[in-house]
C-alpha cells in the first residue's frame, strides 16, 4: 500500500526487452542498501518488485498484463518517474490509500497557470468515468491528488507548486499519457452498485 506522496523522482537507466518480461533499470536518489530484495516500490503509480540492486539503483521486471494497462510501455532511457516507498504501519497517511494497482491510461487533455498553480484536465477510459467524482481521490502517476469538477469523461485538477516541482507533473505535456488509479472506496461502492469496470 502507498499514499500517493511521492517522495523521489527517479530516472530509467536502462530497458531490456530480450527476456519474456520487460525489465528496467532505475536510478534512484536514495540509498537502496537498506531496502530489501523483493520489496514493492510504486514507480509512477505501478506496484513493483525489487529483483536486483546497486546502492543508488534497482530493477524490476515488468509483465505483458502490467504494459497492457499502464504507460511503461512509454519508458526509455532518460525517463523520468515518480517513486514512493511502501507505507509501513503507524506511518502517517498523507494522501489517500493507493494501492499501486493501475485501472487504465488516462489523457492530459490541457494545462493552465492559475496563480502559482496549474489546473489541468484529465480524460479517462469511457469504462472508469463512473468512478469519478468531485471532491473524490484519484491517482496520477502514483501521486495523490483531489478532483475538483467531473464533465463526463474529463476531470479537473490543481497542482500546487511544490507538487509541480517534486514529480513528474511539471513535465508533462497535453496529449501525454498518464497512469490512473481510480480511488479504492470508489471501486468498491461501484461493484455494490453493480457497475464495476470493464
Amino acid at each position: 500500500m502507498f499514499t500517493g506522496i511521492i517522495t523521489a523522482k527517479g530516472t530509467i537507466a536502462q530497458v531490456d526487452e530480450t527476456r519474456g518480461d520487460k525489465r528496467f533499470v532505475i536510478e534512484t536518489p536514495w540509498d537502496m542498501t537498506e531496502v530489501p530484495m523483493g520489496a514493492s516500490i510504486a514507480c509512477s503509480g505501478c506496484c513493483l518488485t525489487v529483483v536486483d540492486k546497486t546502492k543508488n539503483s534497482f530493477t524490476v521486471d515488468v509483465s505483458a498484463e502490467s504494459l497492457s494497462k499502464t504507460n511503461l510501455n512509454d519508458w526509455v532511457v532518460g525517463t523520468k518517474i515518480n517513486l514512493e516507498s511502501s507505507l509501513r504501519f503507524g506511518d502517517e497517511l498523507g494522501g489517500h490509500l493507493v494501492s499501486g494497482h493501475v485501472d487504465g491510461i488516462a489523457t492530459l487533455e490541457s494545462i493552465e497557470r492559475e496563480g502559482d498553480s496549474h489546473r489541468l484536465k484529465i480524460r479517462v477510459p469511457q469504462n472508469l468515468k463512473h468512478f469519478i467524482a468531485s471532491k473524490g481521490s484519484v491517482a496520477l502517476d502514483g501521486i495523490s491528488l483531489t478532483i475538483n469538477e467531473v464533465e463526463d469523461d474529463v476531470f479537473g485538477v490543481n497542482i500546487i507548486p511544490h507538487t509541480w516541482e517534486v514529480t513528474t507533473l511539471g513535465g508533462r505535456q497535453v496529449g501525454d499519457k498518464i497512469n490512473l488509479e481510480i480511488d479504492m472506496l470508489a471501486r468498491y461502492v461501484a461493484r455494490i452498485l453493480g457497475k464495476e469496470a470493464a
